[in-house]
C-alpha cells in the first residue's frame, strides 16, 4: 500500500514508480486525496502495464493496479 494522500504532484507519481521498481508488483493499492494526483498514476500505471481501478472513500481516492 502506498499512501501519497497529502503529497501533491508529481510527489504520489514518484512514490507509485519507486514501489513498482522496487518489488515489481502484481498488485499494488495506492491512496490519494486529490484528483490531479488520480489522473497522473493512473497515467503512469497504464504506462507501465497495469489496469488501474479507481474507488472513492471519505473524499479520498484508492486506486487498485493489477498486472
Amino acid at each position: 500500500m502506498v499512501d501519497a494522500r497529502g503529497y501533491s504532484c508529481p510527489t504520489p507519481v514518484i512514490m507509485v514508480q519507486k514501489a513498482v521498481k522496487d518489488g515489481s508488483p502484481s498488485k499494488l493499492e495506492v491512496a490519494v486525496d486529490n484528483q490531479c494526483s488520480v489522473e497522473n498514476v493512473t497515467r503512469f500505471a497504464k504506462n507501465a502495464g497495469y489496469a488501474v481501478s479507481v474507488s472513492e472513500f471519505e473524499g479520498d481516492f484508492k486506486l487498485t493496479l493489477t498486472k
